[in-house]
C-alpha cells in the first residue's frame, strides 16, 4: 500500500477545509420554537435553512427571521438562540411590491422595499395580521427541509 504524498494530503485537507467553511456561510440549522408553524413544523423540530436575501425568496416559502418589536417597542418575551438571537419561522405571503393582504393592511396598498408579510400556518401564530410588517433586512434565510423529514 502506497503512502500518500504529504503535499496531497495537506491539499486534501485544505479543500475539506474550504468546503465546510463555504457550507456553514451559505446554510445554517435552526430549531423551531413553538407551534405557530404547526402543522407543517412542530416545537423541537431542527430544519435546514439556506441564506437569502429578500430578492431571493419566493412567496410560499418558509422564511426564518428576526422578528420586529411589538408596537410599544418591546421585543417580545422568549428565550433566544444559541446565538443570541430570536428567530421566527413563517410563511412569505406578499414580498415588496406585492398588495398587502387585507388582513394585514388597507385595501390598494402595496408591501414596501425592505419589508415582507408572513403568516404562521396555524391560525393562532403571532405574524404580520398582529405585527404588520417584519423588516427585510432581519432575514436569516428560506426553511429548504426538516431535518431527518422531507423537503418543505
Amino acid at each position: 500500500m502506497k503512502l500518500i504524498n504529504g503535499g496531497l494530503l495537506a491539499g486534501v485537507v485544505v479543500a475539506v477545509a474550504a468546503g465546510a467553511l463555504l457550507a456553514r456561510r451559505r446554510y445554517v440549522v435552526v430549531t423551531v420554537e413553538g407551534t405557530s408553524m404547526a402543522p407543517t413544523l412542530d416545537d423541537g423540530d431542527r430544519v435546514l435553512v439556506r441564506r437569502r436575501r429578500i430578492d431571493q425568496v419566493g412567496r410560499g416559502d418558509v422564511v426564518v427571521l428576526e422578528p420586529p418589536p411589538d408596537p410599544s417597542g418591546r421585543i417580545l418575551p422568549g428565550p433566544p438562540g444559541a446565538d443570541g438571537r430570536r428567530w421566527n419561522i413563517k410563511r412569505a405571503i406578499a414580498l415588496p411590491g406585492d398588495p398587502v393582504p387585507p388582513d394585514v393592511g388597507a385595501d390598494g396598498a402595496r408591501v414596501p422595499a425592505g419589508a415582507l408579510v408572513v403568516y404562521g400556518d396555524n391560525a393562532d401564530s403571532l405574524d404580520s395580521r398582529q405585527r404588520g410588517f417584519f423588516p427585510a433586512d432581519q432575514l436569516l434565510g428560506v426553511a429548504l427541509r426538516r431535518l431527518g423529514g422531507p423537503a418543505l
